[in-house]
């Protein structure tokens, strides 16, 4: 298709807006609904998203929700494509350039179809847009999502996510983590395993913050992988923190953010999902640049060894690396020093709240 569509016209009645998965990411589109909701009050919003994923932003208020089930396989991909089959709409905004979202795209009957620059395209991404966002290097995630906004004539000034938390998450909260103590949640995996950091490393951080008197909670989902990790975690302990793994749903997590003080996470969804409700985040970054995908709001609190491990792994400085290069390599988590995210912590915990 050629690289120019018409602009939206003026009778434009209707978007869809496609990205499926992953956390992260969709916490990243909530944005972009927002300002699409105050800037173009009038449209109808559809959202093609993931099973999993829409759990987390399925109850947002005006937006029509179309659920892809990837783990049903083709026959996901069929019944996404009978919902579609007869649907039209003014614009797609393509917000995902994965092969299987490259297949799905095609079911979407548009005439406007924005997609990535060539530089951010992959797997044929081109091939289904007719119009691309503006080429820019060293952006956020979430700004380069935004930029979807600007071939429709608006541009993002405020970024909110206004995430719904029902009363029973916040209730499940109350419940887990009562009063106003200084609460640390540890959400120890990524879904990208190489992004984890070492389980002695986290139970040395968590045995340091509890005998500063802060309450400690390990957080994660119902995944083999993420209770044995966890596991792991506690065997390294010398105080038991509360065990939360598997025990609350996304939208509970959200609720425990709210009324934590602090969350510490490698890079993945956790991390996102806290950012957006306001928790600050301790990241750990040397598999991905902090830059590119560390929480949004507030990256002061972060441990960026992302430099030194393309360095190490590269030969070259992150300056010189492509934008959103990701140096997975077994063992490039141990170049975050316990020392560097216990002083992260005691520069966090000193501020008065």
């Amino acid at each position: 298709m050629p690289d120019i569509a018409p602009s939206l016209p003026d009778s434009a009645q209707s978007l869809c807006l496609l990205r499926t998965s992953a956390l992260g990411d969709v916490t990243h589109v909530v944005p972009l609904i927002r300002t699409l909701q105050i800037q173009m009050p009038q449209m109808r919003l559809a959202w093609i998203v993931g099973k999993l994923e829409h759990k987390l932003v399925g109850d947002i208020p005006g937006v029509e929700f179309l659920i892809f089930d990837k783990a049903a396989g083709w026959r996901g991909l069929r019944a996404l494509r009978a919902q579609l089959a007869s649907r039209r709409f003014d614009a797609l905004l393509h917000l995902q350039v994965a092969l299987r979202a490259n297949v799905v795209s095609a079911f979407v009957k548009a005439p406007l179809r924005i997609g990535y620059d060539p530089d951010r395209s992959r797997d044929l991404h081109g091939l289904f847009v007719n119009r691309r966002i503006p080429a820019r290097g060293g952006e956020h995630v979430l700004d380069a999502m935004a930029s979807f906004l600007e071939p429709l004539g608006l541009r993002q000034t405020d970024v909110r996510w206004d995430l719904p938390i029902p009363d029973a998450a916040h209730a499940f909260a109350e419940r887990h983590l009562p009063g106003k103590a200084d609460t640390l949640l540890v959400s120890p995996c990524s879904s990208h395993a190489l992004r984890n950091w070492l389980p002695q490393r986290y139970a040395a951080v968590m045995d340091h913050v509890a005998r500063r008197g802060w309450r400690v909670v390990l957080c994660g989902g119902p995944s083999r992988l993420e209770r044995e990790f966890g596991d792991a975690i506690l065997a390294h302990c010398r105080n038991t923190p509360l065990d939360l793994i598997g025990r609350d749903t996304l939208k509970q997590f959200l609720a425990l953010c709210q009324r934590a003080s602090l969350i510490l996470t490698p890079d993945s969804g956790p991390m996102h999902m806290a950012n957006a409700v306001g928790c600050k985040v301790l990241g750990l970054h040397a598999a991905s640049n902090p830059h590119r995908s560390g929480p949004y709001s507030d990256r002061r609190w972060c441990v960026d060894r992302y430099d030194a491990a393309a360095r190490k792994y590269k030969g070259k400085p992150a300056h010189d690396l492509p934008w959103g290069t990701k140096i997975e390599y077994p063992d490039v988590m141990a170049l975050v020093e316990t020392d560097a995210v216990v002083e992260r912590f005691e520069q966090f915990a000193g501020i008065p709240r």
